[in-house]
């Protein structure tokens, strides 16, 4: 027996369910914000996506391929430098987007409660692995002779991440693009001979 097929694009779906967790975090967005804002009901949503844990996820996925793709290209980058500037200037674009709403990957879980928790694991366990990504990378610069053999690669990297969370929480709070591109600058300046 075949089933009856989808009446709906189930990436558009998925859109607007990032959009929910974007502008809620992932304890914030109700499951009738989100069957409301996809236009589903429950059984369709469960159907299509899996439960809210699984839906958040392939939302994380969606942002990461989408508006903060920067993040995945920014080892791709010809420099160490270039690489971290990508990602401090991508994060400035992405957490001015869309009412100021801070980064998803930052702050959609960053505090929850018992039921919350497997979002804020996933989420920790998705910067763990861009900190680790950026140390590689500068690494490579080193290899290259585009950084430092002296400069800690690591430490390095999360000087770089935690300046990115830290737009993200300044965006939220209202800083303009103009504002969180100077501390980029700044940040720049700071970056090892």
């Amino acid at each position: 027996m075949v089933g009856r097929p989808r009446g709906f694009d189930p990436e558009e779906r998925l859109e607007r369910a990032l959009e929910v967790f974007w502008r809620h975090g992932y304890e914030g967005a109700a499951l009738a914000d989100l069957t409301a804002a996809m236009g589903l009901n429950r059984p369709s949503l469960y159907a299509a996506y899996g439960n809210k844990e699984s839906l958040f996820r392939k939302a994380v996925d969606r942002y990461l391929a989408g508006p903060a793709r920067h993040i995945g290209g920014a080892p791709d980058e010809a420099t160490g430098r270039a690489a971290a500037e990508r990602l401090l200037r991508g994060a400035v674009e992405v957490v001015v987007a869309r009412d100021h709403r801070g980064c998803l990957v930052t702050q959609g879980a960053l505090a929850t409660g018992e039921q919350g928790e497997p979002a804020r694991a996933e989420l920790a366990a998705r910067r763990r692995a861009g900190l680790e990504r950026l140390r590689e990378r500068l690494e490579r610069a080193q290899a290259d002779g585009d950084l430092a053999r002296d400069v800690d690669a690591a430490d390095l990297a999360r000087f770089v991440t935690t300046v990115s969370y830290g737009l993200s929480v300044q965006a939220t709070d209202g800083a303009t693009r103009e504002e969180l591109h100077a501390v980029v600058d700044l940040a720049m300046r700071a970056w090892p001979v």
